[in-house]
């Protein structure tokens, strides 16, 4: 474990950690992307860059593809919680979002926990938990998630009114906080953070 920047893979994706510096992470239900949606974004990832893909699949996730296990209150409550397990002990979690197919979190992670030490337990103990209330046996998320480092206040901002907006942009939700599975429903009922 370390807590100075560095970079790290697990496959296909590079990922950047260190610690006090702010990153918003997605991660996605194993069947999420289809099939044939994956070798497309690859072909838009190489021609127009990882800016385009992202995009292309941030769409594509809000479009409800898959099994949709999130939009399950059991399973959804389950990863709320275990986003907010140890909040103030391991990072700080600064917004988050349950969506249907896939997750949105920002946070703060704190010297001595790394990002893929996080993104492990929030991913096995939700999986474990999910699959055994469901019946399933299996791989639960993708291997990998996508993040992303905070550059500046106007990245901060508009990374904050994305993943409050994206359960109304999806037309899951009116307003941010209609939306139960979210830091922005958690505020309105009085949550600190």
């Amino acid at each position: 474990m370390t807590d100075a920047a560095h970079w790290y893979s697990r496959g296909y994706l590079p990922h950047f950690d260190q610690a006090n510096l702010l990153v918003t992470v997605t991660f996605c239900l194993v069947d999420a992307i289809p099939d044939e949606k994956k070798t497309q974004y690859e072909r838009i990832g190489r021609v127009f860059g990882p800016s385009a893909r992202r995009k292309a699949i941030e769409a594509c996730l809000d479009k409800g593809y898959g099994s949709c296990w999130l939009d399950d209150e059991r399973i959804a409550t389950i990863v709320q919680d275990a986003l907010l397990f140890f909040h103030g002990k391991r990072y700080q979690l600064h917004e988050w979002v349950v969506m249907p197919t896939h997750v949105h979190s920002m946070l703060e992670r704190w010297p001595g926990w790394e990002l893929k030490t996080i993104m492990h337990s929030w991913k096995s103990y939700t999986s474990h938990k999910a699959n055994r209330i469901l019946g399933l046996e299996g791989q639960f998320w993708q291997e990998e998630g996508f993040d992303r480092s905070i550059r500046n206040e106007q990245h901060y901002r508009n990374a904050v009114e994305y993943i409050q907006q994206n359960p109304v942009k999806a037309g899951l939700a009116t307003r941010p906080e209609d939306w139960k599975y979210s830091s922005a429903f958690m505020r309105a009922e009085g949550w600190k953070g």
